[in-house]
């Protein structure tokens, strides 16, 4: 039974953290177990940056809210000096951002379809949420992304590597957790088609559909999850105790020192 019913209001709460995994949150566990569990305690909550409320904006033209974004975000205006009262210049270049997908029939047919729609399923021992940024059922999942470059390549720690924004945001994961979540809810037999609509934040703007209907990469990614899955599990139900990374804001701010490092452990 569905631990709890979702809708665009609690989707992000806290209560449903609790419940559900979802992307982020495994994301976030694979991270660092000691901040994420943090988060779902109530005890840590990270700073939305400027960047996260381009990306907000952005989805909110998708689906129609934009003005209730704006009106929701007063951080996004300026509020002294000439340009007091107008849009700050990250989002007013979001402006042009979405003239740029709207100005492109291919990019609006395939932004095409219901806007935002929650599912919750259950998949390797807990239930899971996923929201679709536009969904054509039985055809196509899309999500909206955007990028500094779509081109350039950028550094990826896990990987030691310069590796494309696809990659180095593990966007790739996220849409297997889609096309597997959407699978199960629909109890189709086979993956539909996932697709990421992806603009930069270059001047002029780029634009990119991508597509990620590739079932072996799919394939690994749910598998690399399933057997992540029961260390995640134990310690979010308090059943083993969380490993700190050293590396985030969390850690940072709690950390206590308890011993000497020697200088070579800086690099490691």
């Amino acid at each position: 039974m569905v631990p709890m019913v979702l809708n665009k209001d609690n989707y992000f709460s806290l209560e449903a953290e609790k419940y559900f995994l979802s992307n982020s949150q495994y994301g976030s566990w694979i991270d660092c177990e000691a901040r994420t569990l943090a988060k779902i305690n109530g005890l840590w909550t990270d700073e939305p940056t400027e960047e996260m409320l381009v990306g907000s904006m952005l989805h909110s033209w998708n689906d129609g809210t934009i003005e209730e974004f704006k009106q929701n975000n007063p951080d996004i205006y300026s509020s002294k000096g000439p340009t007091k009262g107008e849009l700050k210049s990250k989002f007013l270049f979001v402006n042009q951002m979405i003239n740029t997908l709207e100005n492109d029939d291919f990019c609006m047919y395939a932004l095409q379809g219901q806007k935002e729609v929650i599912l919750t399923f259950e998949m390797f021992g807990c239930w899971w949420k996923i929201k679709i940024d536009s969904y054509q059922s039985d055809k196509r999942l899309v999500d909206l992304k955007s990028t500094k470059s779509i081109r350039e390549l950028v550094w990826s720690n896990e990987r030691w590597a310069k590796v494309s924004f696809l990659e180095a945001y593990n966007y790739p994961r996220q849409m297997a957790i889609y096309c597997e979540g959407e699978r199960i809810v629909r109890s189709g037999q086979n993956w539909i088609e996932p697709l990421i609509v992806a603009v930069s934040k270059e001047e002029p703007p780029d634009k990119a559909i991508i597509s990620l209907n590739d079932p072996v990469r799919i394939e690994k990614e749910l598998s690399d999850i399933e057997r992540n899955m029961p260390r995640i599990l134990a310690v979010k139900q308090g059943l083993e105790e969380p490993v700190r990374c050293n590396r985030c804001s969390y850690c940072r701010s709690t950390k206590k020192l308890d011993k000497v490092i020697f200088y070579t452990e800086l690099e490691g």
